[in-house]
């Protein structure tokens, strides 16, 4: 009989029990004799019997599996940053005994892809959800919620109304700015521009909100021409740098982009022009991206820690998952400035 006709007649044969004997040893029922144990599980070892998952789940009992959403149009296998994301996410799985089914949602507004999303948790082949790239508040992620399922949030904070199965997970990118600012300023920079994110993501809008805040704090000016549309890839920083040195605008002495991908795209449109990091204008990035110190000049960075947030993020969805609470939890980390050689004292 070949492994994928095994079945609980036949460990029950082997061991002769019952079928429902099998089941009852199988979801760990008390009243089983230790003796009638102990040949249901040599039967099982020696047929290497695992049982359906979807007849367990049908049963009650968990898939132990997370599913991962990922929300990204682009290419994911060349993105480091979102690649380190992916593998932190199932170390952490692994650790507890979780599997992780991943999938890419390359537009929130396909239904088809929405339904392939609905579909893992409806059918119960997840126990949970973790989403990395959706926008704030993002409908169907809602609906999800709003049905009971435990989802956690990357780059989320909750609303007015919280519940106990979404949590949210977030760094203090208003503190990060803050930070860059202050830096640049202890340098003699006062003329400092600015390349966003994306603001329909919780993470660009406060980023484009703390860097208002930190230059009002500081007593500098926000000229409106430096402060530059974009998102959070490379070709985004290339671009906006791009029409920036096409402009007539004078150029700002310093610049803080929305992540490091951002700020490597800003830098080669400059070389391209013949413009040198620091001399020509300094730049700061975000996230300290596993490329940036190796960058040339060695990008100067607000580091954030995705692993140790993806590794609590998952204990705590896991836990909520394991031990259902009415505690709503807020997953929030701390930003450091990493100085390195991409921005300069201005004489």
């Amino acid at each position: 009989m070949s492994k994928n006709e095994i079945n609980s007649t036949e460990v029950a044969r082997l061991a002769g029990v019952s079928r429902s004997t099998v089941s009852r040893v199988i979801n760990n029922y008390s009243n089983v004799p230790q003796k009638t144990k102990e040949k249901v599980m040599k039967a099982i070892k020696e047929l290497n019997y695992f049982p359906n998952a979807s007849a367990q789940m049908l049963a009650g009992k968990k898939s132990r599996t997370i599913g991962l959403f990922m929300v990204s149009s682009g290419e994911i296998s060349v993105d480091v940053l979102t690649n380190m994301m992916i593998v932190s996410v199932i170390e952490s799985a692994s650790d507890l005994n979780y599997y992780v089914l991943t999938f890419i949602i390359r537009n929130t507004e396909d239904e088809a892809s929405i339904n392939h999303v609905r579909e893992a948790f409806y059918q119960r082949r997840i126990d949970a959800g973790i989403f990395i790239g959706t926008k704030h508040k993002e409908p169907f992620v809602e609906e999800l919620i709003a049905e009971g399922f435990v989802v956690g949030v990357f780059d989320q904070e909750h609303p007015d109304v919280a519940v106990p199965n979404r949590i949210v997970a977030n760094f203090n990118n208003d503190s990060g700015m803050k930070q860059a600012i202050a830096y640049l300023l202890g340098l003699g920079h006062r003329h400092i521009g600015l390349i966003n994110g994306d603001r329909s993501r919780l993470s660009g809008l406060k980023k484009h909100e703390g860097f208002h805040h930190a230059m009002k704090q500081q007593g500098l000016d926000i000229h409106p021409g430096w402060v530059l549309d974009g998102d959070f890839t490379e070709q985004a920083g290339y671009d906006a740098m791009s029409k920036l040195l096409g402009s007539d605008e004078p150029l700002p002495t310093a610049l803080v982009a929305a992540n490091d991908s951002v700020a490597f795209g800003a830098i080669r449109a400059m070389r391209e022009q013949g413009l040198k990091v620091p001399e020509h204008m300094s730049i700061i990035g975000f996230d300290d991206h596993v490329l940036s110190e190796k960058q040339d000049p060695p990008l100067t960075t607000v580091r954030v820690d995705f692993k140790q947030l993806f590794k609590e993020l998952m204990q705590v969805v896991v836990k909520q998952v394991e031990e259902p609470t009415d505690t709503i939890r807020e997953i929030k980390y701390d930003c450091t400035l990493i100085i390195r050689e991409s921005c300069r004292r201005l004489d």
